[in-house]
């Protein structure tokens, strides 16, 4: 390896993939604004099934979905991207032995 080559870290665990910190962020709103998950999936004009499996991190819903559930949330696809990478970021620098979980809470 060569001097010039990127320092790498150590991690004890995997990063989140992209739809559980989605997933996470889109509960965080729905509960900050009180709302049940029924209503924000109407809003949304999705099931509350689907809306369920998106804030669990096992849908890898499209654009069009996020832009919707963003909608009824009150806020922009762009402003919830940013909250998700931002939630990544803190994730990926937080110390050794802190978890992915409390790194997004610190971060919110």
């Amino acid at each position: 390896m060569s001097d010039d080559a990127p320092e790498t870290r150590e991690r004890t665990a995997p990063l989140p993939l992209w739809r559980h910190m989605l997933g996470d962020e889109l509960r965080r709103l729905r509960h900050e604004r009180g709302e049940t998950l029924g209503k924000t999936a109407a809003d949304a004009g999705v099931s509350p099934q689907y809306l369920s499996e998106m804030e669990r991190g096992v849908k890898d819903p499209s654009s069009e979905m996020i832009a919707a559930v963003a909608g009824a949330l009150g806020v922009t696809i762009i402003d919830l991207a940013t909250a998700v990478a931002e939630n990544l970021r803190a994730a990926e620098t937080a110390p050794a032995g802190v978890s992915v979980r409390t790194a997004f809470a610190l971060a919110a």
